[in-house]
C-alpha cells in the first residue's frame, strides 16, 4: 500500500511539471491552484506569521512572487495607502488577483504597487520594504536564480529590513530538477539556505517549522 501511494505521489508531480507554465497553465487549473492551492490557509497563515514578527500599518511590505494576491488579500487592506509592493513574472496572475480576489474599493482606497518582473527589479518600486516574503518561491528555483533574487533585494533592504523565506528541507535521498519550473519541488539544506543569505551580505537565521500545511520552512534575513 505504502509503494502504490509513493507511485502515486510521483506521478502527481511528474504530471505537475508538464504541465505548461505561464498565462496557458493557468487558464487550464485557475490563479488559485496555480500558485499552489490552499488559498485561504496560506495566505491567513503568512499574513498571521508577519504580524507576529511586528509588521504595522505604516510598514512597506514587499511580496515576491506575489502571484494572485494570496497574502496580498490580507495585507493590503491592513496596510497603509500605498504599503504593499507586489512582484512576479506572470501579468496574467496579478490580473488575476486584482478582477477576481481583491474588492474593487480597497485596490482603490490602498493603491498596492503591482510590478510584473521575471527577473527581480526591485529597484522599480518606490519605496524600501521593512518586510519582505518569499513563500514557496524558491521551492521552485534553483541556486543561481535564488542567488540573482537575493544579489537584487540587498540593496533594496533598509538597516532594519527583514526577508521571510520559505523552503523544503531537503533530505539524503533528495534530487533537485536541473531548470526552475512553477510545478517543480527544491529541496535545500540549512547550510544552503543559510548560504543564500550569507553569500549575499545578509545574516541568517534558520527558524524552521511555522506551521507550514506542506512542512516549508522558514528563514529569516536581515542585513
Amino acid at each position: 500500500m505504502l509503494t502504490m501511494l509513493k507511485r502515486a505521489a510521483r506521478r502527481t508531480i511528474q504530471d505537475l511539471r508538464l504541465q505548461p507554465q505561464g498565462e496557458r497553465g493557468i487558464k487550464i487549473v485557475g490563479h488559485r491552484q496555480y500558485v499552489g492551492g490552499a488559498w485561504d490557509e496560506i495566505g491567513k497563515l503568512q499574513f498571521d506569521w508577519l504580524i507576529s514578527q511586528g509588521m504595522l500599518p505604516h510598514h512597506y511590505l514587499l511580496d515576491i512572487a506575489c502571484g494572485s494576491l494570496r497574502l496580498g488579500v490580507h495585507a493590503i487592506p491592513y496596510l497603509d495607502r500605498g504599503g504593499y509592493l507586489g512582484i512576479d513574472k506572470e501579468q496574467s496572475l496579478i490580473d488575476a488577483g486584482l478582477a477576481l480576489e481583491l474588492p474593487a474599493d480597497v485596490a482603490r482606497d490602498k493603491q498596492p504597487q503591482l510590478i510584473q518582473s521575471s527577473d527581480f527589479a526591485f529597484d522599480r518600486f518606490d519605496q524600501q520594504p521593512d518586510f519582505a516574503m518569499a513563500q514557496s518561491l524558491f521551492t521552485h528555483l534553483t541556486p543561481d536564480i535564488i542567488n540573482l533574487c537575493f544579489a537584487r533585494l540587498r540593496p533594496r533592504m533598509k538597516p532594519e529590513s527583514q526577508f521571510y523565506a520559505t523552503y523544503f528541507l531537503a533530505r539524503p535521498e533528495t534530487r533537485n530538477p536541473k531548470k526552475s519550473h512553477d510545478h517543480g519541488h527544491f529541496f535545500y539544506s540549512q547550510d544552503e539556505m543559510r548560504g543564500f543569505g550569507t553569500d549575499n551580505g545578509f545574516r541568517a537565521e534558520y527558524i524552521g517549522n511555522w506551521g507550514h500545511p506542506r512542512k516549508q520552512v522558514m528563514v529569516r534575513y536581515t542585513v
